[in-house]
């Protein structure tokens, strides 16, 4: 019996030495951790260092642009082109109004997003599912379909100021005397109410961009949060709004500062609503960009250097983010 154990063993043996030595796990996991810095190295760092090459070139007067090495680009974005007989914060001022639009439009799909996803997290299993699937499958419109329907719901001849108009509520605001205060903040012409073009109709069509992505950054939190501290906390008779206040957002103050956060990066590139509701002299950078390169001008590295301090901008508020993130935990 011995004889044939070992008569067993023996080719079993020579069949592993022959296929070779065995890899270690240490050895696979030090493979993919190359693999993954190799998939961020082609697609984040190369294309950003190949548009930082080209924000160094220069325009060819008449002609298309050149590689180079001048910061030129830079300083024409953050003084003017006339520097230093004229200085102007033209470009700065677009990039102010990327942070503006950003930041409010992310504060508002979160605020509204949290109580829908609280009362979300409270139904069955089979019901959040459905919800779930709703939301992913909206993320499948384009920003341009969704902004052609804000487009004819805020429409002045088809959508809400329509409304306004035949229902009375124009006539309303008119003898209460608010329609003077809408028109001062460029909600009104003198005939009616207008939402075309407007801050209020950029911000809101940016914050219905982004909602469902909201609803599902805040799922996961929400979801994990122990309901027997709120109804402890309702048992000791607080009332809702002290629970919420006491209780559910100070555990969860992490989670919603790193959806307004990761909103906010988001929001920056938005190019469609901006060029649709925003005003001309309220556009942001990233359209300055678009016009830079596929404009008339076709100066891809003027261009490019605005998308570079574009990208800096979101990795500086991220980085910023993460370290008050760390000091609040």
């Amino acid at each position: 019996m011995s004889d044939v154990t070992q008569a067993s063993v023996v080719p079993r043996r020579q069949q592993s030495a022959a296929a070779g030595p065995a890899v270690p796990a240490r050895d696979h996991g030090r493979i993919l951790r190359q693999l993954l810095w190799g998939v961020i190295l082609v697609l984040c760092v190369a294309p950003f260092m190949l548009v930082f090459v080209i924000s160094l070139g220069h325009k060819i007067e008449g002609a298309s642009w050149e590689l180079g090495f001048s910061f030129e680009n830079y300083r024409r974005v953050f003084v003017g082109a006339n520097w230093p007989e004229e200085i102007t914060y033209l470009y700065l001022q677009k990039l102010y109004y990327s942070l503006y639009y950003a930041l409010i439009a992310a504060v508002l799909a979160v605020v509204t997003a949290f109580p829908f996803t609280y009362l979300l997290t409270g139904l069955s299993r089979r019901a959040q599912a459905a919800w779930l699937v709703f939301l992913l499958s909206s993320l499948s419109l384009s920003e341009v379909f969704i902004v052609m329907g804000w487009d004819v719901l805020l429409s002045n001849r088809s959508g809400l100021p329509m409304v306004f108009k035949e229902t009375g509520l124009t006539q309303w605001l008119k003898d209460v005397g608010w329609f003077g205060q809408l028109r001062e903040w460029g909600l009104a012409n003198p005939r009616n109410i207008k939402f075309k073009t407007s801050v209020l109709a950029t911000v809101l069509t940016m914050a219905y961009l982004v909602w469902p992505y909201a609803v599902i950054l805040l799922y996961p939190p929400l979801s994990r949060l122990d309901r027997t501290l709120t109804e402890a906390a309702r048992t000791m008779g607080a009332g809702p709004w002290t629970v919420m206040r006491s209780v559910v957002l100070p555990s969860l103050r992490l989670p919603i500062f790193g959806s307004v956060l990761l909103l906010f990066v988001f929001l920056l590139g938005v190019y469609v609503a901006v060029t649709v509701f925003a005003e001309p002299a309220k556009q942001t950078m990233a359209v300055s960009v678009y016009e830079a390169v596929r404009g008339n001008t076709l100066n891809a590295p003027f261009g490019a250097a605005q998308a570079v301090v574009l990208l800096i901008t979101a990795a500086l508020f991220l980085v910023a983010g993460q370290w008050l993130s760390r000091r609040g935990s």
